[in-house]
């Protein structure tokens, strides 16, 4: 008997030493499943997944459903951020900080970041209190700013002083309550700066803004390396702060803020997961010319043991076609004659575009792409290429393009599978690019709008050109 109850006793204590992290969505996501993981260096560790449970309750006499979901956390679980996805794509995640206590929030799924409220853990309750707080001073502090700005008069810079010093206050009351516990490393690098005084400027106040942007935070920390919080600051400078409406400018200022980020950054570990952060992102964009830049400058003089040569192929594979790379080759018949791309002769520039017969959007667009182009731009040459199951439908389609040279790619099993169409890398279609004579890629305008504006924006003359 005493050994049932000491046995009794001994599985209570393994099951009280559990913890529990429940998640409510309202409405419920139509997904079965919710996957948690942990971040370490901010890449996603699996630790487990669950289904979705879905309840009714009546509020005011209206049913609503609740789509829950729980985990169970061993004693022993790391501390640190973790993540509950419930979405393959976009904002379908929800972050929060375990440090052995049980959790439970509620979300609208549509909108995680801002609508999450967590109802237990006393640290990520905390947290939350503290952005808000935060946040709701800094807006005073930045709508005086301008104001100053606009009108440089002494209320304004009264009010910014008072907004100031009650930040700090905010600011040390957070740090001195979180005392001991995890999110407290989060709270210090939170704070952002801001100068004692308003600044009489819109540039020395964005000059200001960019040259104290990571002040506050240590890059050495683990607590941070181990969490999204440092890539979502990175973000922030590189593509948010830094900003340009000209290409040009807009690839310089990219490599300043990345050179920037790089200069605080002093761990191995952490230089390698924001080198393949930013390498990622670029790639996403196409932005071939940033990502050959980051590989020189940053990834290959990485140690030899951090460099990942399967990485590396992965994203030039993606980049085969884009800005400032040779268009992949390919051929096709026209009659009795083969064609092939890089032996094209009969322009200085090329518009090639992908489409198919099963687009709707294509079939309206690429008539009226063919039109413009033999109205305006005679000299040069159009380029269609059809992704398509077979070629009936493509073949009685391409009898009204007469004045284009008219290609086409099939697959067996999958159209998208077809060898020209993966060299490509095509998010959708219909997909546009510009070749200069030579066949390299020169602009992906997005649609048919920037297309006609491409064309018909005026080109600087090129020095050869003027000789």
């Amino acid at each position: 008997m005493k050994k049932l109850l000491s046995l009794l006793v001994f599985a209570t204590s393994i099951v009280s030493a559990q913890y529990t992290v429940k998640g409510t969505m309202t409405p419920p996501e139509k997904s079965d499943w919710v996957y948690l993981h942990k971040l370490e260096g901010a890449k996603p560790k699996f630790i487990s997944n669950t289904t979705i449970k879905f309840d009714t309750i009546v509020v005011g006499g209206e049913k609503q459903i609740l789509g829950k979901f729980d985990f169970e956390l061993p004693e022993d679980a790391k501390t640190g951020a973790y993540r509950a996805t419930y979405r393959n794509k976009g904002a379908g995640f929800v972050d929060f900080y375990f440090n052995k206590e049980n959790i439970e929030f509620i979300f609208n799924p549509k909108y995680p970041d801002q609508s999450v409220v967590f109802t237990a853990s006393r640290e990520n309750k905390l947290y939350s209190e503290y952005l808000q707080a935060y946040a709701l001073i800094q807006n005073k502090i930045d709508e005086q700013q301008v104001a100053y700005i606009k009108n440089g008069n002494k209320e304004a810079k009264k009010e910014y002083k008072k907004a100031v010093d009650e930040l700090e206050d905010v600011q040390k009351i957070y740090k001195n309550k979180s005392d001991g516990m995890l999110v407290h490393n989060f709270i210090k690098a939170s704070q952002r700066y801001n100068s004692s005084s308003p600044i009489d400027n819109m540039d020395e106040y964005l000059s200001s803004t960019v040259n104290n942007f990571f002040k506050n935070i240590d890059f050495k920390n683990n607590a941070l390396y181990n969490s999204s919080f440092l890539i979502d600051r990175i973000t922030d400078y590189v593509f948010y702060l830094n900003f340009s409406n000209d290409q040009d400018l807009q690839q310089k200022l990219y490599k300043e803020s990345i050179t920037k980020v790089m200069d605080e950054i002093s761990t191995d570990k952490l230089r390698k997961a924001t080198i393949e952060f930013l390498i990622t992102s670029f790639a996403d964009k196409r932005n071939g010319e940033l990502v050959d830049w980051l590989f020189e400058n940053y990834y290959d003089t990485l140690p030899e043991n951090q460099i990942d040569i399967e990485f590396k192929k992965e994203k030039v594979q993606l980049l085969l076609a884009t800005v400032g790379r040779t268009a992949p080759d390919f051929s096709w018949k026209e009659g009795d004659k083969e064609l092939k791309l890089s032996t094209l002769n009969d322009a200085q520039e090329y518009l090639l575009v992908f489409w198919s017969t099963s687009c709707p959007h294509c079939t309206k667009d690429i008539p009226e792409l063919h039109s413009y182009m033999k109205k305006n731009h005679e000299q040069i040459s159009l380029i269609t290429f059809g992704i398509e199951d077979n070629e009936l439908d493509w073949t009685e389609f391409v009898k009204n393009l007469p004045y284009s040279h008219n290609a086409i790619g099939t697959h067996p099993e999958y159209k998208f599978d077809n060898e020209t169409v993966r060299k490509y890398n095509l998010l959708g279609t219909p997909t546009y690019f510009v070749l200069d004579k030579d066949k390299k890629i020169i602009s992906m305008p997005n649609d048919l709008v920037d297309v006609k504006k491409y064309f018909e924006t005026p080109k600087p003359k090129k020095v050869e050109d003027e000789e």
